[in-house]
Parts: C-alpha cells; sequence; structure tokens
C-alpha cells in the first residue's frame, strides 16, 4: 500500500532531530578532554602561521623540517618555560610565606605617623603593633585582605598535572595542525561557506585575523615585559626573582601591568640601604611599565582593530571561568564575536536621516487615526 500523504512527516523529522542531537552530544562528550588543548592550539598555530611559512622556505621547502623546527620553537619558547615558571611558584610559595612570617622581617618604626591629621594616632599604634610582632603579626594582619585572592591563584596553579595535561595535548595538536594546516582551514572554509555561503567564509576568515591579533598583542606583549622585568629583578639581585617574574607575566596577562611587581621590589631596594640598584631598577621599571603603551596597539593592529576594553573583558572573564587556560581563550572569544557582529552590523548603510525627523515622523504616525 502506498502512502497517500505527501506533506511533511512529522515523526520522522522529530526522530532525526533526537538523532542528530543525540550524536552531536556523544561526540562532544567524548572530545569534551581535549577540546581546551585543541583550542588553545589553533590559537598558537593560527598566531604562528606565517612564522611556519617562512621558515619552511628557509629549509628548502620542505614542511616536516618546518614542523620540527616550530615544535622546537613552541617547546624552547613556550612550553618549557611556563613549565619551569609554574613549578617554580609552586615550589618557592611556601619559602615566601615562610620568611615573610619569620622573625627575621624587620619592619621599620614610620614615627611620621603621628603627624597624619585625625587618624595618626591610630595608625602610628597599629604600625608598633605589628613593628613588635615582626612578620607573623604583618601576615596574619593581611591575611583577611589577600587570603581569597592568593587562594585562587595558588588554585589555579596547584592543577599543575592538569596543565601540563593540556600543554602536551596542545603541542600534539599543534603538530597535526602545522602538518595539515591547509587541509584544515580548507575543511572549516568549506564548512562555514556550507553553512552560511560566503558570509560564513569571511566570518572564518575575520575570526582567523582577530585570534592573530589577540596572541600577538595580548601573549607576547606580557611575554616580553614578563621577561624583562624578571631580568631587571635578576640583576638588581630581588630574591626570588622566577616567582616575581611568574607573578609578573600574570599581572600582564591580566592587564594590571608589571608595575605592581616591580614598585615593592623597588621600595625593597630603598628600605634594605641599596639605592645604586634600587635606581637603576627605577629606572628600568619605568621603560618597562611604559612598553606596552607601544607595543600592544601596534601587535594588535598587525591582526585587526580591536578595542582595549574589549581584551581585557576577555582576559578577566577568561580567567574566572576556563582558569588559567581562560587568560588565552577568553579574549579570542570576545574578539572573534566583536568582528563577526561588526561586520553584520556594517553590511547595511548607516542612516543618515536627521534624529529629530525620524521622531517627528514616529508621532506623526502613532496620531493617524486607525
Amino acid at each position: 500500500m502506498k502512502n497517500a500523504h505527501k506533506g511533511w512527516d512529522l515523526p520522522q523529522i522529530v526522530f532525526s532531530l533526537l538523532f542528530t542531537t543525540l550524536m552531536i552530544v556523544a561526540c562532544f562528550w567524548v572530545v569534551q578532554p581535549f577540546v581546551l588543548g585543541f583550542a588553545w592550539a589553533s590559537m598558537v598555530v593560527i598566531a604562528t602561521w606565517p612564522l611556519m611559512i617562512k621558515i619552511q622556505g628557509w629549509l628548502w621547502g620542505r614542511r616536516s623540517l618546518a614542523v620540527v623546527a616550530m615544535t622546537l620553537i613552541l617547546l624552547l619558547l613556550f612550553i618549557i618555560p611556563i613549565a619551569v615558571l609554574v613549578n617554580s611558584l609552586i615550589e618557592n610559595s611556601g619559602p615566601v610565606v615562610a620568611w615573610a612570617t619569620s622573625k627575621h622581617l624587620q619592619l621599620p618604626e614610620l614615627d611620621w605617623l603621628r603627624s597624619i591629621p585625625l587618624v595618626g594616632k591610630k595608625l602610628a599604634s597599629f604600625w608598633h603593633n605589628l613593628v613588635q610582632g615582626g612578620g607573623s603579626a604583618l601576615m596574619a594582619s593581611i591575611q583577611p585582605y589577600i587570603g581569597r585572592t592568593s587562594g585562587f591563584l595558588f588554585a589555579q596553579a596547584g592543577h599543575f598535572g592538569r596543565f601540563m595535561m593540556h600543554l602536551g595535548v596542545m603541542l600534539l595538536f599543534s603538530v597535526l595542525l602545522y602538518w595539515r594546516g591547509e587541509q584544515v582551514g580548507h575543511g572549516i572554509r568549506h564548512f562555514a561557506y556550507r553553512l552560511a555561503s560566503r558570509r560564513g567564509d569571511a566570518a572564518v576568515l575575520l575570526a582567523g585575523q582577530a585570534i592573530r591579533a589577540v596572541a600577538l598583542g595580548v601573549v607576547v606583549t606580557a611575554l616580553v615585559q614578563g621577561v624583562l622585568g624578571g631580568i631587571g629583578l635578576a640583576i638588581s639581585g630581588i630574591p626570588y626573582a622566577t616567582v616575581l617574574t611568574v607573578l609578573m607575566i600574570f599581572c600582564c596577562l591580566v592587564q594590571l601591568g608589571p608595575l605592581v611587581v616591580l614598585i615593592p621590589a623597588i621600595i625593597w631596594l630603598y628600605w634594605s640601604g641599596d639605592t645604586t640598584w634600587g635606581t637603576v631598577l627605577l629606572v628600568w621599571s619605568c621603560v618597562v611599565g611604559t612598553l606596552d603603551n607601544v607595543l600592544r596597539p601596534m601587535l594588535i593592529r598587525m591582526g585587526a582593530d580591536l578595542p582595549m576594553i574589549l581584551i581585557l573583558s576577555g582576559v578577566i572573564g577568561g580567567l574566572i571561568a576556563f582558569g588559567m587556560i581562560g587568560l588565552f581563550i577568553g579574549p579570542v572569544v570576545l574578539a572573534v564575536s566583536y568582528r563577526l557582529v561588526s561586520v553584520w552590523v556594517h553590511e547595511a548603510p548607516a542612516p543618515e536621516e536627521d534624529p529629530q525627523d525620524v521622531v517627528e515622523e514616529l508621532a506623526e504616525f502613532d496620531q493617524e487615526p486607525r
């Protein structure tokens, strides 16, 4: 018997949607452990793809040699330093706290606090109690204010094993993407074209520009400022310079800048009587602290013109949402979305009518009898 119904087969549509949704959820469930690593690898490869093409040209056009060279570059300049810095942060956090709470921490008297109007006596009494108690009293006093923040930071750094796993996955996927980058890019563009025609293809290309801009502007600037600031700390004789370098890179990534670490180091040098190196570090800090005002806009505009408020929101929001990897993923997600929405809005011409004329026209339309 032939089916006489020629219209929509509603049960078939419902079951097809259910089966498709089930397959999508199952696939995502399977690849969920590798999503962050793959996203990180995609950003690294997209940002460094022009460098890989140049290296391939230098190595007689051999892709295999270029992939090996890029893998070594990632290991030497990215993965090994991050692993060493995070490991150093975990190992040295205990000695730093022990030193701060020991009796060897001598605080200055600061008798001039009594001359401050209204609150001078209370401040002087409070500081005198801290001096009498040494480092233990100081840490006990500031613990309520920094406890949550330091706990969050050390909790993020404490997931060292998971972080190293993401680094390993990122390196593996980076090698694969370097090796088959053209095929992967063509496949993504083909899917986007099938999904939304030329507009989808343009969206993929704009996303690549936004990723390169964020990687160059945020990550490279933070690494440059952090490394230069760490060199200044090490030369000036600041203890635990490696840990402070990690903290400085982190502060630069969240857009706080390196001066959050450098200014206390300068104060400590002057306080300990080493005015020569304190002055040297002061001059060096002025150079490092203002470097991002020149370097970051220049690097961001090499990929795409993005507002800094967007980058700042992406860095902080990504850190809260995804942890340390969110420092890289957050601004990329916002930058890509911003570029796509901006292109979609500018596909239509901007209104040129006088706003007052538009309001009057609407008012006349509302007053017409219906």
